[in-house]
């Protein structure tokens, strides 16, 4: 009778949880569904397909946009994560003239609409000539990435003991000693976790990348951009499936690597 009764109070929790995981996942699973529909206008099922997924295989300029953007997410999360780490590291362990209004600065970025970001990058690039293609697309990248890599860092770094690094100087450790072997050791988890969240970031940004981008230089959002203004083909269904499948490799497997460190 009691577990009776403590499952009918949970049920109210439990029906809201689940309401909440299908309006988020349901039009995924939908869309991977159609990723496999013969039919390539009708939204009626007409028999399960690869046709698709071949088409997708064969497309080559499909492959060198999915290319460029692969190398534009690892170089952008990559810098992103060590300048937004050392801005997090700095922001905690120091004292310095204007940290509070660098703090509320990170927060300002966070916060700006995407559109005036991307206006921001766009203008600042051609007062100082910089062509648009891969290098405005990695400067704008690494721009909007630092900041959510400084306060995922930041988060993990303010829960930690403060004695552990009093301890180190007492026994005489330098700065880079306390870097190397105590800090970069405890932060690895919210440095990978910066990584992996710019590294999403990149890959589906549309917005700005839309005004910093130039014609020599293709990458996948802004591919996929294109292609949906027409309609949404099955092509486009089977491509986000696959990035609907990466995203969920890469979740996993940093969540393994973090388990395996624990």
């Amino acid at each position: 009778m009691s577990s009776l009764l403590h499952s009918l109070r949970r049920l109210p929790t439990i029906s809201y949880v689940s309401a909440i995981l299908i309006f988020f996942y349901l039009p995924i699973f939908v869309l991977i569904t159609y990723s496999f529909n013969q039919a390539q206008y009708s939204l009626l099922w007409h028999g399960f397909s690869w046709h698709w997924y071949q088409n997708l295989w064969a497309d080559r300029d499909l492959w060198v946009a999915a290319g460029h953007s692969l190398l534009l997410g690892v170089t952008a999360a990559t810098i992103a994560m060590t300048i937004g780490g050392l801005a997090a590291i700095t922001l905690h362990r120091y004292l310095f003239s204007g940290k509070q209004l660098l703090h509320a600065l990170v927060f300002v970025l966070i916060l700006s609409p995407d559109i005036v970001m991307g206006i921001a990058l766009l203008i600042l690039f051609s007062l100082i000539n910089i062509p648009l293609g891969f290098w405005s697309l990695l400067l704008a990248h690494i721009t909007f990435c630092i900041p959510f890599v400084v306060v995922t860092v930041y988060s993990r770094i303010v829960s930690f003991d403060p004695d552990i690094f009093e301890a180190a100087t007492d026994l005489g450790a330098t700065d880079m000693i306390i870097f190397t072997r105590i800090i970069l050791p405890l932060l690895w988890p919210a440095l990978f976790a910066g990584w992996l969240l710019s590294f999403t970031l990149s890959l589906d940004d549309v917005i700005i990348s839309y005004f910093v981008s130039g014609p020599g230089f293709d990458i996948l959002p802004l591919r996929i951009y294109s292609m949906v203004r027409a309609g949404v083909k099955p092509e486009i269904n089977a491509l986000c499936s696959v990035m609907f499948a990466v995203t969920v490799a890469l979740v996993v497997l940093s969540q393994l690597l973090i388990r395996k460190k624990k």
